[in-house]
């Protein structure tokens, strides 16, 4: 090699070396992000970014164990949460790849088992969240289930075995469904006749470098170097144990250093990795042409002008978050042993200071043919009860000269504050809009929610005059032969109450004649028969939808 080539070689290098590096004040921004994690007594989280192929930030803040102070490092592993759905979905476009199944395969090709809902559910229908199935904690919810039950894949597929109806036909909305990824356990395990934690050791993992990355199908196992996680309650920390122990959806185990490794593939992939990891990008459009940004196991948006590709994870008080910029070869992993960490907030402040934003970059919220911004309404004029979706109510009110949400699903609460006219975000995760429009009677009637790219709009709920109602009419027992559950409705002293034999009694709501709420449970819709006679109910909480349960004799 002649003295010139080695020249031009050396600073190219030396080139790229500088590129890859953050500034002193980057690094000093970065740092600042996480004050609250180096507090006494804190648990906290492990950061990687990579750039340019080369890691560039690798830190880790608070403990480990709060009960024995060890310390988080970057070896530390985190349970990932629905990170691992990318995973899971690799392992289905891999077989894909080898002509062992095909991603547009009907999914009773390979369960037969399943029950023939009417329509087609192909795997591409899993992968894209757009099968129509009801999900596994949503179902389960309604059963009774409480937070804390251990759930398995076993007692997915049981449950699976009963349903009679989705929540819509396959392809027509979007709906997050942990059901779909973990049916493709199944099929990964019924197409290799493997056990699904060793195929993707086997497969995955360890032939893209991630040796400490697992899928961990017991919640109870003891593992070196796992973090323990918490939740907050005032001012005391509680450990947050996370009892689930199914796969597919989540629990695969990693460390930022293996996430880097792996979200450094969607730019400059492996030897042999390139198609797979392009195919994960996949995004197909809804059955009215509309469009759907999850491809296979990932979420595809933009940030400040440049394409992401991203998912989120949570499970216990674990909280994941993933990203990463291929035209920009930049990788961002945050995971964290901390429920009120905001991962999704501080890969978005990460890189806010990474990146610039790029000139005339596309609004990263699309609007509504509404102009949300060009006025702004009172506070008083924003509150009252917005429903999301079928069962899935927001309750927005004044707090602290502030408007306050209760999700009345699963007790959330936090509040938010004005960025322009009608248009609000929230402390905890600016990337999510809440826009109010459509005054009438003073009041607005409609909230829209943006999101990741997508936009749900909730309708104020109106309050009917319930005076002449006579509430004996709804109470009795409710029997759903799909979740193998009853509920009761009984009158107390002029009150209507839920009753389900795991939580007790249930403060009910009738908002108009033939619909019910019961806060933290679900909607209910009341059917009639030709005689204007109860002969049942549909219950549904956001990601179940409809379930039937039958009033019994």
């Amino acid at each position: 090699m002649n003295q010139k080539h080695l020249f031009f070689i050396l600073i190219y290098f030396s080139l790229s070396a500088l590129h890859a590096q953050l500034s002193d004040l980057q690094s000093q921004k970065i740092d600042s992000l996480f004050n609250t994690w180096k507090e006494a007594d804190h648990p906290g989280g492990s950061i990687g970014i990579m750039q340019d192929g080369k890691t560039v930030y690798s830190k880790a803040f608070g403990l480990a164990s709060l009960e024995y102070e060890v310390p988080n490092t970057t070896e530390t592993i985190f349970n990932s949460g629905s990170i691992s759905k990318q995973f899971t979905a690799m392992g289905i476009v891999l077989l894909h790849e080898k002509g062992l199944l095909s991603v547009d395969d009907d999914i009773r090709k390979h369960l037969p088992d399943i029950p023939d809902f009417g329509h087609v559910i192909t795997i591409r229908h899993m992968l894209h969240h757009t099968s129509g199935m009801r999900s596994l904690h949503a179902m389960l919810g309604l059963a009774g289930w409480r937070d804390d039950d251990s759930r398995t894949n076993e007692d997915l597929y049981r449950f699976m075995l009963k349903q009679k109806e989705l929540n819509f036909t396959p392809g027509d909305e979007f709906l997050y469904c942990n059901t779909g990824y973990m049916l493709m356990v199944n099929i990964i395990e019924n197409v290799t006749k493997e056990t699904f934690p060793q195929w993707m050791a086997a497969n995955v993992f360890k032939p893209l470098g991630m040796t400490n990355t697992y899928v961990e199908d017991r919640y109870d196992r003891i593992i070196q170097n796992n973090a323990t996680s918490y939740y907050r309650s005032g001012t005391d920390f509680f450990r947050a144990v996370e009892y689930w122990g199914y796969v597919g959806s989540g629990n695969v185990h990693t460390t930022t250093n293996d996430l880097l490794t792996w979200l450094q593939n969607f730019s400059t992939p492996s030897l042999n990795w390139s198609s797979a990891f392009e195919m994960l990008q996949t995004t197909d459009l809804l059955n009215d042409g509309s469009e759907n940004n999850y491809a296979f196991g990932v979420s595809l948006d933009t940030v400040n002008g440049y394409n992401r590709i991203q998912h989120g994870g949570a499970i216990g008080g674990f909280r994941a978050y993933a990203s990463t910029y291929p035209e920009k070869q930049l990788s961002i992993a945050v995971l964290t042993n901390y429920s009120s960490a905001g991962p999704s907030r501080i890969e978005r402040n990460i890189a806010n200071i990474i990146l610039e934003k790029k000139p005339n970059a596309s609004p990263e919220i699309k609007k509504s043919s509404i102009s949300l911004n060009a006025f702004s309404n009172t506070l008083e004029q924003l509150t009252g009860t917005y429903e999301i979706q079928s069962g899935v109510i927001a309750n927005i009110t004044i707090k602290n000269d502030s408007l306050h949400v209760l999700q009345e699903w699963d007790g959330s609460e936090y509040n938010m504050y004005k960025s322009s006219g009608n248009t609000y975000k929230t402390p905890q995760d600016d990337t999510v809009q809440f826009a109010f429009s459509e005054l009438k009677n003073d009041k607005t009637q409609l909230l829209s929610v943006y999101q990741s790219g997508r936009i749900t709009e909730a309708k104020r709920h109106v309050t009917a005059d319930l005076s002449s109602i006579n509430l004996d009419q709804y109470t009795g027992r409710f029997y759903s032969p799909e979740l193998e559950s009853t509920i009761d409705i009984i009158l107390k002293e002029d009150d209507l109450i839920g009753h389900h034999g795991r939580h007790g009694d249930l403060p009910l709501k009738l908002i108009n004649k033939n619909e019910l709420h019961i806060a933290g449970f679900g909607s209910i819709a009341i059917v009639r028969n030709p005689e204007n006679l109860i002969k049942g109910i549909r219950v549904s909480n956001g990601r179940a939808r409809n379930v039937w349960f039958l009033k019994q004799k």
